[in-house]
């Protein structure tokens, strides 16, 4: 099996084009409990016998700790001598580091594993991160990490205006096809940020076609429902049930690949023609969050060939087959959905209304789906400019 080596590692190696980035340096480290080099070190150990002093910690979505479920808001953490600032506490304001954090750094360190996907939260921390950092004058140095779902296929088109959000802070597709670090150099150069102000320790050996399986690297929970290489897979479009009443698995072993409902139409997900992916239907009882104590009725999502299944594609088709049959009271998730009050979540995540729609008119979902592949094809050469693999 090939062996890819993360920005991490090569710190913890002793490549001297990285530790000289941290060397005698007094950083603040944005990291999660996924960050990890590949012996399953801590980035809090590895930078501290690099060299830097480390200053000031910051927790994503979840916690610095990686302890805290899906959108609720995280206060201060006391794991470590070091003070530890919450990078999302209970407001939108809290999403962007105070100035005071970071004006006294040398740098500021960002060490996150992402799962590939526009709505998983930490590239958008990173990016506000940033942005905050260059604002007072504070490197900012990625280490790098590979996207678990490679980097070749794009899917979804990029949010229509007056759909950003913390599920997509910038118009990009929903598989983007970018690891962190490529992203970030996106998000710097539409916002102007100066080139120095942002330094990459790259990975090493890792190619665009590699999926998580094929880098050789151990696979640490990077949030409480994300516990296995195998749930990324199905997240690009399994998230989108979280748009729903219907439940996305949370408070079972295997989020967001078992998904369904109390009484869902079971055979007209069975009845459709999807790729690279096997449906077995099944019974599960979620032991919190939505229809928790109650028996769900649905499906578990076998993703059989990873390069062939569209999780985004697949979703859509899947919820378009079992929503229009169930009241319309019983569809849409209303209530606040991170931080935002007057779009439904179901708009935040497709980037649009257009689904919506579609399911409520009970309406064909083609032109939904050929909408978007024009916009992930536009958004594929786009992004070829921030590449940093180009194989």
């Amino acid at each position: 099996m090939t062996k890819v080596r993360t920005g991490l590692d090569r710190i913890a190696d002793g490549d001297s084009k990285a530790t000289r980035l941290l060397a005698g340096r007094k950083v603040g480290l944005l990291a999660h409990a996924a960050s990890i080099d590949c012996s399953f070190r801590h980035a809090l150990e590895v930078v501290h016998q690099a060299g830097a002093t480390i200053a000031a910690l910051f927790g994503p979505e979840h916690g610095f700790a990686g302890a805290a479920q899906d959108m609720v808001g995280v206060g201060s953490e006391a794991a470590t001598e070091v003070p530890v600032y919450s990078l999302y506490g209970g407001d939108a304001s809290d999403l962007s580091p105070d100035p005071s954090w970071l004006e006294d750094l040398d740098a500021l360190v960002i060490d996150l594993q992402d799962v590939g996907s526009r709505y998983y939260t930490y590239v958008w921390t990173a990016a506000l991160a940033m942005k905050a950092a260059a604002a007072v004058g504070t490197e900012v140095i990625v280490l790098d990490r590979p996207n678990p779902l490679g980097g070749v296929r794009v899917e979804g088109a990029p949010q229509r205006d007056g759909y950003l959000s913390f599920v997509g802070l910038y118009p990009i597709a929903v598989r983007h096809g970018l690891t962190i670090a490529e992203l970030l150099l996106w998000v710097r150069d539409r916002e102007g940020i100066d080139r120095d102000a942002l330094h990459i320790v790259p990975l090493d050996g890792w190619k665009r076609a590699m999926t998580f399986a094929d880098t050789g690297l151990p696979w640490v929970m990077p949030s409480p429902n994300m516990p296995t290489p195998d749930t990324a897979l199905v997240y690009p479009g399994a998230c989108l049930v979280e748009g729903t009443k219907l439940s996305e698995g949370r408070g079972t072993t295997r989020p967001f690949e078992l998904w369904g409902g109390p009484g869902l139409n079971v055979a007209a997900l069975l009845e459709l023609d999807l790729h690279g992916v096997t449906l077995r239907p099944v019974e599960f009882l979620p032991t919190f969050q939505k229809h928790a104590g109650s028996i769900c009725r649905g499906v578990q999502v076998h993703v059989t060939d990873p390069w062939v299944f569209r999780p985004y594609e697949a979703y859509l088709r899947m919820l378009h087959a079992v929503l229009p049959d169930l009241e319309s009271g019983a569809r849409w998730r209303t209530e606040v959905y991170e931080f935002v009050s007057d779009r439904p979540a179901i708009d935040l995540l497709t980037g649009g209304p257009e689904f919506r729609d579609a399911v409520d008119r009970s309406a064909s979902i083609d032109e939904v789906l050929a909408r978007e592949a024009r916009g992930a094809a536009e958004f594929d050469g786009l992004r070829r400019d921030s590449w940093l693999y180009l194989k």
